[in-house]
């Protein structure tokens, strides 16, 4: 049984919908018994002191961090090296510092060059979200059930790295959340498979769909099905956190990126020549992929996703 709090102090950088919702479970579970928030934005912190959801709010960030045995950056995965630079020197030896970006590689190599000796950098990305920004649009809840994936430093083997590593997966499983250990490359391939290429193409597919000189932009909207939905829901996520992704995972991005046009070439291709057992042999595959999703929790079977529930 894990004893809570499990950071006495917690600084979190960054309100939006990841932060804030790290906030609110933090509090609602107990994982903290103090909460600091700090935020490059003033409209962010004055709104933060609004909904009274932090014990402290700090518009310094180099303050914001002193004491604090756990600093989460909650930001944009570009920003995190010049954070690090700013919040160094008031790190306290044995704090933990971690991140929510869904980038590894980059960010964990970012971290370890500002971070001073005697601090842990663990990397971590949960894997939730939608596609609402800001300290307004997160809920305690929004972790239950779900994945996250810490990407411990490979190179540090000592006792107190994994101890640290410890604490820190059990301070996400008193937010609800299922914690996997994974290598930083690793986890920035299977996220590019399973969720940056997916918001590309959702962007992309919305851009063109705006851009279609034979279709107005009115009739774009108002017959819409529920696919060209889920899209406009993908691309409506914050553009300042998807440019700094595509930028940041530029490599394993393209990579399948190439694979994905491979096969939607070959897509076209019976398409135009009518193979329609290629067709149905696909989708059937793909439909399996749906399936265990469900299976495994990550996914409502209910119509429309499950999206009308408490709807009346």
């Amino acid at each position: 049984m894990t004893s809570l709090p499990v950071y006495p102090r917690i600084t979190v950088i960054g309100c939006g919908l990841i932060g804030s919702s790290m906030v609110r479970g933090a509090r609602q579970s107990g994982a903290s018994g103090h909460i600091t928030v700090t935020d490059s934005n003033p409209a962010v912190l004055d709104r933060v002191t609004a909904l009274g959801i932090a014990d402290l709010v700090e518009a310094d960030m180099a303050r914001a961090v002193e004491g604090a045995d756990l600093v989460i950056l909650a930001t944009p995965v570009l920003a995190v090296a010049e954070i690090m630079a700013v919040i160094a020197p008031g790190l306290k030896p044995g704090s933990t510092v971690s991140d929510v970006g869904s980038v590894k590689g980059s960010v964990s190599e970012a971290m370890q060059a500002a971070a001073p000796e005697g601090v842990f950098v663990i990397p971590g990305h949960p894997i939730a979200g939608s596609e609402q920004s800001g300290p307004d649009a997160g809920f305690a809840e929004l972790f239950h059930d779900r994945w996250t994936i810490l990407t411990p430093i490979t190179a540090r083997t000592e006792d107190a790295y994994a101890l640290a590593v410890a604490r820190l997966s059990s301070f996400w499983r008193t937010l609800g959340a299922q914690v996997e250990l994974m290598d930083d490359k690793h986890h920035d391939l299977v996220l590019a498979v399973t969720s940056h290429l997916p918001h590309l193409i959702a962007y992309n597919i919305v851009g063109t769909a705006a851009d279609l000189e034979e279709v107005t932009r009115a009739e774009v909207m108002k017959y819409s099905a529920g696919g060209f939905r889920d899209f406009t829901r993908i691309a409506a996520s914050d553009p300042t956190m998807w440019r700094d992704i595509f930028v940041a995972n530029r490599e394993a991005v393209l990579d399948v990126l190439g694979r994905f046009t491979e096969d939607l070439q070959a897509l076209s291709r019976a398409i135009r020549w009518g193979e329609a057992d290629k067709l149905h042999d696909l989708f059937s595959r793909t439909r399996e992929i749906r399936r265990g999703i469900i299976a495994l929790g990550q996914e409502s079977a209910e119509p429309n996703f499950g999206r009308d529930r408490g709807k009346q």
